[in-house]
């Protein structure tokens, strides 16, 4: 029986290090059907950097045709639409349309200034600066956003959502700068994917940078021709940022993941007491996160000789090792929350205004809201649904979570490497080696928790008032999103640093105990 629970100490240490350095694979062969209300953080994650195909379904189709078709009516109505027959922001009084007798009416002309209007708008929105985002990430946020259309809500032509589906499926990425937002909507970062796709702007196109005019003639591809709500829907989204938070939070969940059996093995290293993790301990305290990640730590541990006694293991180890299934569930729990915020968002239209075409005008309606439906049937409402706070609390609060666990890695790297908690040699080092073995990279590890802690500090709060003093709130959710990041790149690195000293510890260890030491299957 012990010897088959005996493993290799090479090969335990080897696959660990792949499953932390390893990255998610996504099946790409099937295509992704887009309905508008049913798109997985696992679904952004395989288009965005799989390359999976798409298609939209013909009911999503459907209600994209309703919502313009209900934009139409209510120009035609001379209803005053916020972004469509007004200005916006500083503006947002001023008309921008003629009216023909008392009236707005969809000439020739009309819809010709309607369209300059349009290209107008997305070149003075242009204003992103710094490096481009990777092309997986402007991949994210064009699916986020071409998901978000087919909701019917945004209003835009049909062909907008045809012309982000050729996009994706062709693989053409237009250039979009990182800097530039403050997350009330990327306004001038996603305008850069409009001008792309009306021909004026550069691509990622086959590897190269290309003008997007000339890709689209190589392949056939219309230019878009924006009209009516066309380029507020491209531009005020926050459909970047959800994008990249989605892929950030798919390298979370695969480093949360692994985190279990690195820790597995550190605790083994160290001969650590697995009291802390018994069910009876955690079902004292149900904590949401902490019984979950309490019963992935037993598991891990299975087979492992912790479970034997042993006279040079403390009753009690230091709080960063016992209180390990609180850290993890904290990830846990925010992890989660974060996922469902993204998933929520990236399914909801966040447009300002939104068109409803589906919605009946009540016989008593109050006479202020009942100015916004057009007729008895449609409507289109002001909104603030741009506000991205529910993500945002959501982001901060995971990157928190983090930074605490960075922290709590760090200090049991450390403790792992001072023989007063191992009755290992001091700072792990070989029994022909009497230099400072691991005792440098302290360092290290330290430098990068520094670093988390100060990424983790929160986004959300302060602002400037713009925009003529309207826009006086901001999320700068991007900046949270590449702190995520960051973290979660440091992480990796202080997790490997770990495994280095886990295995080592083994290796000391197993000198030590010689035939007694067993390790879990994990």
């Amino acid at each position: 029986m012990l010897q088959r629970q005996r493993k290799s100490l090479a090969l335990v240490v080897v696959v660990a290090v792949i499953l932390a350095l390893a990255t998610a694979v996504y099946a790409s062969e099937k295509p992704l059907v887009l309905t508008g209300n049913d798109l997985t953080i696992e679904d952004i994650a395989s288009v965005a950097a799989e390359g999976r195909k798409i298609s939209i379904s013909k009911e999503a189709m459907q209600n994209v045709s309703r919502s313009y078709d209900t934009v139409t009516r209510a120009a035609v109505e001379g209803i005053p639409v916020y972004g469509l027959t007004v200005g916006v922001g500083w503006n947002k009084d001023r008309p921008v349309f003629e009216t023909v007798g008392g009236k707005k009416v969809l000439s020739d002309e009309l819809l010709d200034m309607s369209r300059k209007f349009n290209i107008i708008s997305l070149r003075a929105h242009c204003a992103g600066v710094g490096p481009y985002l990777p092309v997986e990430v402007v991949r994210a946020g064009m699916l986020v956003r071409l998901n978000q259309f087919l909701t019917g809500i945004p209003g835009v032509q049909p062909y907008v959502v045809e012309i982000y589906e050729k996009y994706l499926n062709e693989g053409i990425t237009p250039l979009v700068p990182s800097k530039g937002t403050v997350g009330q909507a990327d306004i001038t970062l996603s305008s850069h994917i409009g001008l792309a796709m009306v021909g004026e702007w550069d691509v990622t196109y086959n590897g190269e940078v290309l003008s997007a005019g000339e890709v689209m003639k190589k392949l056939g591809i219309e230019p878009l021709v924006p009209v009516g709500k066309d380029f507020l829907s491209i531009l005020s989204t926050n459909a970047l940022a959800l994008g990249q938070a989605a892929l950030a939070i798919s390298d979370i969940d695969h480093y949360l993941a692994v985190s279990y059996p690195v820790f597995g093995l550190f605790l083994e290293g160290y001969n650590g007491n697995v009291a802390p993790f018994m069910k009876e301990v955690a079902e004292m305290r149900p904590f949401e996160g902490y019984v979950k990640a309490a019963e992935k730590l037993r598991k891990t541990l299975e087979g492992s000789y912790l479970y034997k006694p042993s006279e040079t293991r403390a009753l009690q180890d230091p709080l960063s090792i016992r209180s390990m299934a609180y850290t993890l569930g904290n990830v846990e729990v925010t992890l989660k929350r974060a996922k469902d915020a993204v998933t929520l968002a990236a399914n909801h239209t966040d447009d300002n205004p939104a068109v409803v075409w589906n919605v009946k005008k009540e016989k008593n309606r109050d006479p202020q809201t009942a100015r916004y439906f057009i007729g008895d049937e449609g409507a289109i409402f002001p909104t603030s649904n741009f506000e991205i706070l529910p993500v945002l609390r959501e982001l901060d609060s995971l990157k928190v979570a983090l930074a605490q666990m960075s922290n709590r890695l760090v200090m049991q790297t450390i403790r792992l490497e001072d023989p007063k908690f191992t009755n290992l040699s001091r700072f792990l080092s070989g029994p022909d080696n009497p230099g400072h073995a691991f005792g440098a990279i302290q360092k290290p590890l330290v430098a990068m928790d520094t670093e988390n802690r100060m990424l983790a500090a929160p986004t959300q709060l302060g602002a400037t008032a713009l925009a003529g003093n309207i826009e006086d709130t901001a999320g700068c959710t991007l900046v949270s999103v590449r702190s995520l990041e960051q973290i979660t790149e440091n992480l990796y690195d202080i997790s490997s640093l770990q495994l280095l000293h886990s295995a080592q510890a083994l290796d000391l260890r197993k000198a030590q105990m010689k035939d007694d030491l067993f390790m879990s299957e994990a």
